[in-house]
């Protein structure tokens, strides 16, 4: 059967097309201004009908767009910026999220309550002299405590 196989093979046409290619599930947050309902509606429905597009979720109160789906997050924000509304990529984190949460410039009076804004550097270089002390003494480095004491 080894032949046949191998002739096979050659009389065979198998058609791949590369463009098939998935985009990765991924969520993609926005932050939109949304006054009223017909704001929100409108939005929501114009993310939805794109393609790819598993759910949206729309929090007027944070003024935040949630969409989950094979999407491409630069055509979301476009999207959503045809309608007319001023849009970002979420610019939050959560505040646990963050080494120094009370560096300047952290903070935002706009962020909803426990976020703050996304810093460029959320861990500190660890050269810094007060950084190696508290590294050395870590719950992530427990040889280098035993070895001291």
């Amino acid at each position: 059967m080894g032949a046949f196989d191998y002739i096979s093979s050659f009389c065979s046409y198998t058609y791949s097309n590369a463009k098939t290619k998935r985009k990765p599930l991924q969520t993609v947050d926005i932050k939109v201004k949304m006054d009223c309902d017909g704001c929100e509606r409108r939005v929501r429905n114009v993310v939805r009908r794109m393609k790819g597009v598993k759910s949206v979720e729309v929090n007027r109160k944070q003024s935040r767009i949630t969409v989950n789906g094979y999407v491409d997050p630069n055509k979301v924000l476009k999207r959503v910026k045809s309608t007319g509304k001023k849009a970002e990529f979420w610019p939050y984190i959560p505040q646990h999220m963050v080494y120094y949460p009370f560096d300047p410039g952290m903070y935002d009076k706009r962020a909803p309550a426990g976020h703050i804004r996304n810093p460029t550097q959320a861990f500190p270089a660890a050269n810094t002299p007060g950084e190696n002390y508290v590294s050395l003494f870590s719950d992530d480095n427990v040889q280098a405590a035993c070895s001291i004491m």
